[in-house]
């Protein structure tokens, strides 16, 4: 699959002419620069209005003077209506836990410190553009797209501040018609970045919230990920519990967010359930190495992070596929359309190397869900507590000893490497006649929930027998069948 993967000329499927950005010249305005600057304009339309949000327009004042300190009325309309339109597109949204607000700017500069720090100084210059700061913000696009040439939303702000010195900008996106037929395929998968981008920034996690997956982690586990494919949008966490030390009993997860990065999912979108679907798939799953970027084609950029696609889940559901990775983008690109890739997850580079700089292999778990619902962590308690009395009985059964107990917690569907129950257990009898009955004790305990047509916990541990200081690291997989918590995968990591 990987080497197939080299070969591939684009996970993106939207890479055009049209679209690549041009050397600009910040001194002159070609009908080059106006082309680029108005198709992409629709890109951050929505954007572009978060800056002016609860901002009372003044009257009927237009651009007609090159760089005139005044409000731009017209462009400030243009852009509250397609506000409008994206936020009519989200109506009635599943019950995500997340917190509708208003970016002021005192929160503004909440946010920005979490997102990119290239998509963070586009927010400066709509600030900028915002509050008729056009010169400072002319300054603020020529070095942003300085430092990142291939950054088309920044060019597309560069491009409507350069129009404004030789016409009149009326609305973004002002394009004749043909030239907006032309490009029809682009201008839509930029108006759905430009929707989730807009999705992303008002509506925010609470404080202190966490992703409802995270039942437990264990301090092993230093960071986590977690992906809302809806919105277009990785979460990076730190677990305070690996930081402060938190005693054994306490498992309730405490995360930290330490970064909100727009990313791209599968050219045909997600649960992905065969071979070349080009899909993302969906579930729980662990970063299991990282590769180095001087062997990789330019097409990942500064590198890659696999995940353990197909997991037991996966298999047992019959999913087929590999080279499922976190990767970056190639040099000619800043970032993807929203669903562009043959299945991986792709981050802009300064985006992926913030994450490449912090999270751990093997060790940090990788929820990806269609949209993620957020709670509070007590209100994870009860069904934490209830899953891990299941756990804590298989625990004294096993230690114990006792056989026949023991398989009533596996499911007739168990499988290990292609091997069924029945095939499997007589290597569990022989290790238990072996060593007899020794209490084990389970230290370092993740537990992450998924649900979708099932009810599934991915389960982490590591295997101590008392009175020794090492053991084994084991995963389990268990379902939820006729209101029972059995077994169907395990194995040792």
């Amino acid at each position: 699959m990987v080497s197939r993967r080299f070969a591939q000329r684009g996970h993106a499927s939207l890479t055009t002419e049209l679209l690549k950005p041009g050397p600009y010249n910040a001194h002159r305005v070609t009908p080059r620069n106006r082309a680029l600057a108005a198709v992409m304009a629709v890109a951050v339309l929505a954007l572009l209005a978060l800056s002016m949000h609860k901002r009372q327009a003044p009257d009927t004042t237009s651009l007609t003077e090159p760089l005139k300190e005044a409000p731009a009325v017209t462009l400030i309309n243009s852009a509250l209506s397609k506000v409008q339109d994206a936020m009519q597109g989200t109506a009635n949204p599943p019950p995500s836990g997340l917190t509708p607000v208003s970016l002021t700017g005192e929160q503004l500069q909440q946010v920005k410190p979490l997102m990119g720090r290239a998509e963070a100084r586009l927010i400066e210059i709509y600030q900028l553009i915002g509050n008729a700061q056009h010169r400072e913000a002319l300054k603020q696009a020529e070095s942003l797209v300085r430092d990142h040439p291939n950054f088309q939303l920044a060019h597309l702000v560069h491009g409507d501040l350069l129009s404004q010195q030789a016409r009149p900008v009326r609305r973004l996106g002002d394009v004749p018609d043909t030239q907006a037929l032309a490009a029809s395929a682009q201008l839509a998968a930029l108006r759905e970045e430009s929707r989730r981008r807009l999705l992303a920034l008002t509506e925010r996690p609470p404080e202190g919230a966490v992703p409802a997956q995270f039942l437990t982690l264990a301090p092993q586990s230093r960071h986590a990920i977690a992906i809302d494919a809806s919105r277009s949008r990785l979460y990076l966490f730190e677990n305070l519990n690996s930081a402060r030390g938190t005693p054994e009993p306490d498992r309730a997860p405490r995360l930290k967010l330490l970064g909100d990065f727009y990313i791209s999912v599968g050219l045909s979108g997600i649960e992905k359930a065969v071979e070349g679907d080009k899909r993302t798939p969906l579930g729980v799953y662990y970063i299991t190495s990282t590769l180095n970027p001087a062997d990789l084609p330019d097409l990942y950029g500064v590198g890659a992070l696999p995940i353990n696609y197909p997991n037991a889940l996966d298999l047992q559901r019959g999913k087929t596929g590999s080279g499922i990775w976190l990767h970056g983008t190639p040099s000619e690109q800043f970032v993807r359309a929203p669903q562009a890739s043959d299945g991986c997850v792709v981050l802009s580079n300064p985006d992926l190397q913030r994450v490449l700089g912090t999270v751990q292999i093997r060790t940090t778990p990788v929820v990806i869900a269609p949209t993620l619902q957020w709670v509070q962590p007590d209100a994870l308690a009860g069904d934490r507590a209830q899953f891990e009395a299941v756990l804590e009985a298989w625990r004294q059964t096993r230690s114990a000893g006792r056989l026949a107990e023991l398989k009533a917690f596996y499911s007739s569907r168990f499988m290990n490497q292609g091997r069924d129950l029945a095939q499997w257990w007589p290597r569990v009898e022989s290790e238990l006649r072996t060593n007899g009955s020794r209490e084990l004790q389970m230290k370092d305990l993740s537990v992450l929930r998924w649900r979708d047509q099932e009810d599934t916990m991915v389960v982490t541990f590591g295997e101590v027998a008392a009175g020794q200081s090492r053991g084994v690291t084991k995963r389990q997989y268990w379902v939820r069948e006729q209101d029972r918590w059995t077994i169907f995968f395990e194995g040792t990591i």
